[in-house]
């Protein structure tokens, strides 16, 4: 079978088991598998597969037509033009959430400077890890409530040689600082808490509501629940003029806006819209 044959086939399953970009995926799936770009496979169409390379290629595209995410078949995504190894115990990280990269670093203006920083929902570590290699000086601590999840992102740390600057520590949300001498000396707080609401589970993609952390994704009856929470302990922790940086979904700007207005610990909250014009992040500073 060819290189042109293989991603015909694939492509045609892939449709009919509603895959959006079938052909893309077969691309992507068949370079992974000959561990080539697919630069080489639009040249080297005429390439002909061993039995191996079929096997493992026809399996792939077994686990795809039953919706499991490409990144989980291939075990890693881009965040931030880093490569991040990704698991079923992380969210994939989302081009959106690279919005949260920004707003922090266009609030460093010395970016040698030493700063602290703290990521809650950690993850995969996308958020900690990108500002790390961003931040030479900083220093970040990351927390979970999923030790699964932690040993990705510390997986991820060593990969882009950031370690050493970020410790990660297991609980929920602000828990595991509480021992820590932390408060008042924090600069920059970001965030990427579960924030679906709890009854819109069925209506999300396959992909995301049969293979994502359920726990990374659920906030409660509002999806706003944990958000909230972040907003009102984080001035604890923020030095004067610190910022709260956060992701949000669709629809919960308002409700964010208000609660940072209930907590008068704020000067006032700023939204960032995402590439599709949604109002995705939310960047408040202490007064």
């Amino acid at each position: 079978m060819t290189l042109a044959e293989a991603i015909h086939n694939a492509s045609n399953r892939l449709s009919a088991a509603g895959i959006a970009n079938a052909r893309l995926d077969a691309e992507v799936l068949l370079a992974h598998i000959i561990k080539k770009d697919r630069v080489w496979l639009i040249t080297h169409r005429d390439e002909v597969l061993d039995d191996e390379q079929q096997r493992a290629f026809a399996e792939v595209i077994r686990r795809r037509t039953g919706r499991e995410p490409l990144q989980h078949i291939m075990g890693s995504q881009e965040f931030w033009g880093l490569e991040f190894m990704v698991t079923p115990d992380v969210l994939i990280p989302r081009p959106e959430t690279e919005h949260i990269i920004e707003a922090a670093l266009a609030i460093v203006q010395d970016r040698n400077s030493p700063v602290r920083i703290i990521d809650l929902c950690t993850g995969s570590g996308c958020i900690a890890v990108s500002l790390a290699k961003e931040l030479a000086a900083a220093r970040v601590i990351a927390t979970d409530a999923s030790e699964k999840a932690l040993a990705v992102a510390r997986e991820n740390s060593r990969r882009h040689g950031v370690a050493e600057r970020i410790r990660f520590l297991q609980g929920d949300l602000f828990g595991p600082l509480e021992e820590l001498d932390l408060r008042g000396q924090v600069d920059i707080l970001v965030s990427n808490p579960p924030y679906v609401l709890a009854g819109n589970l069925s209506t999300l993609q396959p992909e995301v509501r049969d293979y994502e952390p359920q726990m990374a994704l659920i906030a409660g009856p509002e999806g706003t629940e944990i958000a909230i929470r972040i907003i009102r302990t984080a001035p604890e922790y923020l030095k004067q003029n610190g910022a709260l940086i956060m992701e949000m979904g669709m629809g919960q700007s308002e409700a964010l806006i208000r609660a940072v207005a209930a907590t008068s610990a704020y000067a006032g909250p700023d939204i960032l819209k995402d590439l599709a014009g949604i109002n995705r992040v939310i960047v408040a500073r202490k007064a």
